[in-house]
């Protein structure tokens, strides 16, 4: 009896070894995720003191699926940036843009939707609008563009990592980038005409500042 319980200690002792291992690796994993968390959250708010100070921040960068490919009022030259599902900020560089963030049962998205549709049909061709949908169902978010007629890209964020990074307080918010992808104008709830086209020309003109 003793000689057959000797072999299975070392074999216990491996064994609680590897699981307090295993346990190490989770906790670190958890830790490294929540400072991740932790620095988006903080960088949000940062983001939007250098917006209001005038500083002009480069927009926070993402990488997102495209939900909704219609590109008719984008540069031509853009297009192809939409071949392999996905977009990123740096991508749109060259062109100003006006980034839209909404949701399908946000109401305030609801009422500025034609207005938006509307200036990207002014400046089709000279300047980039985005949307981005995000704490929303991916169903919704296609009735809802199509509802509207929408006639520039949007991409979906799954999950909150985008919407942290940008400081949002809720929907919609609008945030508005010169050519080099900085951020010069941003306005929070649902937006005017006159306030679309402030912000426009904001874009605009911090492209040619840079001329």
């Amino acid at each position: 009896m003793s000689g057959g319980s000797a072999p299975e200690r070392p074999r216990r002792r491996l064994g609680l070894r590897l699981l307090q291992a295993s346990a190490l690796v989770l906790v670190a994993l958890l830790l490294g995720l929540l400072v991740q968390r932790t620095l988006a959250k903080g960088a949000g708010p940062h983001l939007l003191s250098q917006i209001e100070a005038g500083e002009a921040p480069l927009a926070p960068d993402f990488d997102l699926p495209v939900l909704w490919p219609h590109a008719e009022t984008w540069p031509t030259d853009l297009r192809g940036t939409l071949a392999d599902g996905r977009l990123a900020p740096r991508e749109l560089r060259g062109f100003p843009v006006v980034m839209n963030f909404w949701a399908s049962w946000c109401l305030p998205c609801k009422a500025e939707a034609p207005r938006l549709t509307s200036s990207a049909r002014a400046h089709a061709g000279k300047v980039v609008f985005l949307g981005l949908d995000v704490q929303d169902f991916e169903s919704d978010a296609g009735r809802f563009l199509a509802r509207y007629e929408t006639n520039y890209v949007s991409v979906r964020d799954g999950g909150d990592a985008t919407y942290s990074a940008y400081g949002l307080t809720g929907l919609p918010e609008t945030y508005f980038l010169d050519r080099r992808g900085r951020v010069v104008a941003h306005w929070i709830g649902e937006i005017s005409e006159a306030e679309l086209a402030a912000g426009v020309a904001a874009a605009i003109e911090g492209e040619l500042q840079e001329e």
